[in-house]
């Protein structure tokens, strides 16, 4: 255990220990965050992305790798999740709360082995995905995929370092496959998008910020035309 022992679970310890110190109602909204929560948020972040990216029409190719970004985005996480497999086969970390009997739980059932973390590394690998097609949706994912990573320690479920390794472990993915990954995708979305249906969801939020800006216009020559009938009466 010494590998394992020191800075790791005396951190371990002091996040943990916040469970154990707030009232019930927190450490059910912590436990619905880090296991469901944050994963809804990624997929708004991802609509948000989506949304900034059909409104580069005016730059299709741009916006066609865009798309092909946003298709990366959880296929690197699948990738990533398939890569730990191996990884937490051969470490064999047992979860933090069967060797230290202080720690408790805020999930029940999670006896497969804690490093290193599903949560972290699935977040992280969509976070950096999103980040990559549009940045500032892309900086709330990654601040929520660092969320993740302390929901897991907070919940007893992960050391820190299960966290990190997660973290670094998606990150990694996202971005060392990802060349790869637009060089394939990029192609597969240009002939999806001559597809008469496919292109019009691909375009939705164009079409929708150009009749928003259109009703907007409008919008303003209603409130100009009066004051422009008063000033032709004026002048009368």
């Amino acid at each position: 255990m010494a590998l394992w022992d020191n800075p790791d679970v005396e951190l371990l310890y002091e996040i943990n220990g916040l469970a154990k110190d707030a009232p019930t109602w927190a450490d059910r909204v912590m436990e619905y965050i880090g296991e469901y929560g944050i994963a809804a948020g990624l997929v708004v972040l991802a609509l948000w992305a989506w949304w900034g990216v059909t409104r580069k029409r005016e730059s299709r190719e741009e916006a066609l790798g865009g798309f092909a970004g946003l298709i990366w985005a959880p296929v690197a996480a699948l990738i990533a999740l398939a890569v730990n497999i191996p990884i937490r086969g051969l470490v064999e970390r047992p979860r933090p709360f069967l060797e230290h009997k202080s720690v408790e739980p805020l999930v029940a059932g999670k006896t497969d082995f804690s490093f290193v973390s599903d949560h972290a590394t699935l977040t992280m690998a969509i976070a950096v995905g999103i980040f990559m097609v549009q940045r500032k949706p892309g900086l709330v994912a990654i601040a929520l995929a660092l969320l993740e990573g302390f929901c897991r320690v907070y919940m007893g479920v992960h050391y820190p370092t299960d966290v990190i390794g997660g973290l670094a472990l998606g990150t990694a993915v996202a971005l060392l496959l990802a060349p790869v990954a637009m060089w394939a995708l990029t192609p597969v979305v240009r002939g999806a998008a001559r597809n008469a249906r496919l292109e019009a969801l691909l375009w939705a939020g164009a079409a929708a910020a150009v009749g928003a800006a259109g009703s907007r216009a409008v919008g303003r020559r209603s409130r100009e035309e009066p004051r422009r009938t008063g000033d032709r009466d004026l002048a009368a």
